[in-house]
Formats: structure tokens, sequence, C-alpha cells
């Protein structure tokens, strides 16, 4: 079985590795999986003929782009994608990250995903990788999540949202959603315990809802996708962890003893046991992020959510990548 723990690539920042040295460093941790945010042709040509398997994000702002115009999605695709394949083994081409119903593009995201997919299927060589195309949501698209199982889209995302739940099930691809019992518990008016948040329950069954017991907020915020999945028509759909995190400082509740916590208690067997709702099915996960990141804008915190330091150090030593 493939290790189900990836870690993104975010390299908002002035004094990162350079990119073939990151590169190797994933290998050197058992690290393979990798998602970058933009197609970086540094990575990509680092990752030539590695084991490490790549979720290349299309940045947001490129999206209209392809989304009007299938030539240029075909170029896009063959200059970031069938260039480098097989030697780089991709795994998702994600069409925008945390995309809102309000926002402008969001009526780009679906036709530009069908033109990326269209573009790969030209090429016998991605093809035959099965490259799946996908998109990242926040858990916030919901308007409910709690208890899990009465997760459901908003009202106002279902428009946008279901056309493109109906497209990855056609295509047996992945919904990839960033899930962060961080900023949950953050938001919560002290509604949501700590210990729920970051592992810490012991095994103690904190939300009943129906027959199931939730121990964590992490598999809570997983099943309630799933249930809205249901509810939107697509109960088969996979639902992929595209981020997921605990910072180390800058806001309450970020130090680096619950960051470890959160990460020890994800790795030791949160992510392959599956979720309550899904058990025995494991939850491929994407830790945010390899390096604390010293230009991100917003909260203090959004830049202290590196796995390790900008010079290689791991900021939570007992934390492992394989399964």
């Amino acid at each position: 079985q493939a290790p189900l723990i990836g870690v993104c690539n975010g390299r908002v920042a002035d004094n990162l590795p350079p990119e073939g040295e990151v590169v190797a460093f994933y290998t050197a941790n058992g690290i393979t999986k990798m998602r970058i945010y933009e197609p970086d042709q540094f990575t990509l040509q680092a990752l030539n003929n590695t084991s490490i398997e790549l979720a290349l994000d299309v940045p947001n702002e490129v999206i209209p782009t392809l989304a009007g115009d299938p030539a240029a999605a075909t170029a896009w695709v063959q200059t970031n994608v069938i260039s480098y394949t097989p030697s780089v083994q991709f795994r998702y081409i994600v069409v925008g990250n945390e995309v809102m119903p309000t926002d402008p593009i969001s009526q780009s995201v679906l036709p530009a995903m069908h033109n990326i997919q269209n573009a790969l299927a030209q090429s016998p060589a991605a093809a035959a990788a099965n490259v799946k195309v996908s998109t990242t949501i926040r858990v916030d698209l919901l308007g409910t999540t709690y208890p899990p199982s009465a997760g459901a889209f908003a009202d106002s995302a279902t428009a946008y949202v279901v056309p493109i739940v109906q497209f990855l099930a056609a295509n047996g691809a992945p919904l990839l959603a960033n899930v962060y019992p961080y900023f949950a518990y953050i938001g919560s008016s002290g509604q949501v315990a700590l210990d729920y948040a970051i592992f810490g329950t012991g095994g103690r069954v904190v939300v009943h809802d129906g027959v199931l017991g939730y121990q964590n907020l992490f598999h809570a915020m997983v099943d309630s996708v799933y249930a809205a999945l249901e509810k939107a028509g697509a109960p088969n759909l996979q639902v992929v962890v595209s981020e997921t995190g605990w910072p180390s400082a800058g806001n309450d509740g970020a130090t680096p003893e619950n960051a470890a916590a959160y990460y020890l208690g994800l790795t030791n067997g949160t992510v392959t046991s599956g979720t309550p709702k899904r058990p025995g099915q494991p939850v491929e996960t994407y830790l945010f992020a390899m390096f604390d990141e010293n230009q991100k804008p917003g909260a203090a915190s959004e830049q202290h959510f590196g796995l390790f330091t900008p010079d290689k150090q791991p900021k939570y030593p007992l934390v492992k990548f394989t399964n």
C-alpha cells in the first residue's frame, strides 16, 4: 500500500532551500506525495525519475483563460504536464484552491476542468498515467457540519459545487478538501475543546452522532464532507484532504506542543484507519506545509505552519511520514 501522507510544498518565502534540494529532502524523509501551487519548472525538473507523486495546482488567476480557450488549456497541459510525463508522476491536476461561489472565477472552474481533462485525454502518456482532474474546496462551503451526519453544502454553494461533484463522479476523481481543525477550534468561541482538535481525547468519544462516535475533530470534519457529498448525489466519491496542519506560533492555540500533538495524532493511524462513517477506507492526506513561509500574508500564524524550519531542521522530530 502506498503511503497516504503527502506534504504541501508552499514557497511563499525568501529563505527556502533551492527546489532541487527540497525534492531531495522529501525523498530523504520518505515523503512520496507532494502538492505544489503552481507549475514551477525547477521543481518539476527535480521531480524527474523520483518516486514522488505530484498534485499540481492550476493557479486561480489562470483558470478563466483555460476555461475560455481550449487551446490555452491544451498548451498549459502540454508545457506543464505532458512534457514531463511519464518521468514525473502526476497524480492530480488541481484546478483552483479554495475558490468560493462568490468569487467571479467560480464560473470558470468547471469549464477549465473539462478543458484540462480533454487535453490530458489527447496524450497517450497522460491517459496511461491516469492523472485525475479535481479542485480544492474549503470546508466552509458546507452550511452545516455538526453533527457530521448533517453535513450539507450551503444553499449558496450548491449551484457551484454540485456540477463539479458530478464531473468528479463521472471521471472517478476524488474531491479535494482543505481540512483545518485548527481554524475550527480558534473560530468556535470555546465550543470546541482543544483535546478534541489535537487528538488528545485518549480514545474517549466526544461527539455522538447516531450510532457513530467521534474522538477527534479531523474525522468529524471529513465525515461532514462525506455526508454533504451523499446529499449532493455522490455517495461513492472519495475525499482527499489536500491540506491540513497546525501552526506552532502566531495565534491562540498555536504552540509547538499543540502542533506536535496534532501531527502525531494525525500520522499515528488516523488516516490509515478511515473515518467512523467510512471505516477501513484510508484518507489520503497532505500536511501543510513542508517549511515555515516567512512571506505568507494574513494572520501571524500563517507563517508558522511548517513541519521543518527553512534550514531543514524538523520542528516535530517524532512525526513520521510513512505508514
